[in-house]
């Protein structure tokens, strides 16, 4: 799960988002710093850090002002991936690619493991965490979805499902959605989740679903599937609104984003390129090139007018000058 990094430079953090600027925007930095792929990519709520962790099991803070790393850690027993900042920007929380199926719960002051999320008996293969609670979520090869607290080792809210769930938080925190067997998305009330869903929607698409997002209003669900294409889903009424071709297959997995105001959906592709579409109409806008390998994933810095992006190496993307 190959996925974004990195946003440097202090730009001007009210720059407006239109289809020019995040057409003009450039790969102004590359980081070497892996040996294998990044694996995933976490943002701190400030926009000033993020955090990675890669398949050579290394963890690295970055400096998204600066555009430098700040720190370097490993997991080198347990592996590492599925990584997000746990509580402000001094801990993460982990999954383990290697030996078990914890959860791991990482000081970054002193490299530190705080706490172990043990109950997942096959690989976790989605981690989210709440925008408002300690509360984080997982799902599992399993065929479960945990709820967690960071403040206990023990399992919060089991839900039993077919396949992998995969689970994201809403923007408030108020709501989860559970992606099930590729095929329906149900969401849920986190209050009275074991009463079940209040809305199941059957989405009728072809193909492994491998990440879920709600757009920042929380009107829109981003499902991104192998071997490429991306769900636009109205988070109201469950209706399909647009299937966004991509350039996948079957061995990439590319997770799209959307933007901070939810105008617009990034996804990398197999040909290094990342390609921007219009949320509101489907429409492919422009195709970014940069990277010589699959880019399995970007993300867009909220707070800092600039685009990530990772394959073997990280680019991290910024607006021409002209266009601001």
């Amino acid at each position: 799960m190959q996925c974004a990094v990195f946003f440097v430079f202090n730009r001007d953090a009210q720059m407006r988002i239109t289809s020019e600027n995040v057409g003009s925007l450039q790969l102004a930095k590359r980081f070497r710093d892996n040996s294998g792929r990044v694996n995933s990519l976490c943002l701190a709520p400030s926009g000033e850090l993020c955090v990675t962790s890669s398949d050579d099991d290394s963890i690295h803070i970055y400096d998204c002002v600066q555009g430098k790393v700040k720190s370097k850690l490993y997991s080198k027993k347990y592996g590492c991936d599925l990584i997000h900042f746990a509580h402000g920007a001094k801990s993460v929380l982990h999954a383990s690619n290697k030996v078990d199926n914890t959860i791991r719960y990482l000081s970054l002051h002193d490299n530190k493991y705080l706490r172990y999320f043990i109950g997942h008996t096959q690989r976790v293969v989605s981690l989210a965490t709440s925008p408002s609670e300690d509360l984080f979520m997982t799902g599992s090869y399993d065929g479960t979805a945990r709820l967690w607290d960071l403040r206990s080792n023990n399992t919060q809210g089991l839900l039993h499902t077919s396949g992998a769930p995969i689970v994201s938080f809403d923007p408030e925190g108020v709501l989860f959605a559970a992606g099930i067997e590729s095929s329906m998305i149900k969401l849920y009330d986190l209050r009275t989740f074991d009463r079940g869903p209040f809305s199941t929607f059957n989405i009728q698409h072809h193909g492994e679903w491998i990440d879920i997002q709600f757009s920042n209003d929380g009107k829109l669900l981003l499902v991104s599937t192998r071997p490429g294409s991306l769900l636009l889903v109205d988070a109201y009424t469950g209706d399909l609104k647009s299937v966004l071709a991509n350039t996948g297959n079957g061995a990439a997995l590319l997770k799209g984003c959307f933007s901070p105001d939810g105008q617009f959906v990034f996804c990398g592709g197999i040909d290094g390129c990342v390609s921007i579409w219009s949320s509101s109409t489907g429409r492919l806008l422009t195709r970014l090139q940069g990277h010589t390998g699959p880019v399995e994933c970007v993300v867009f810095n909220p707070k800092l007018f600039s685009l990530a992006s990772a394959s073997s190496e990280v680019g991290l993307w910024l607006p021409d000058d002209s266009d601001k």
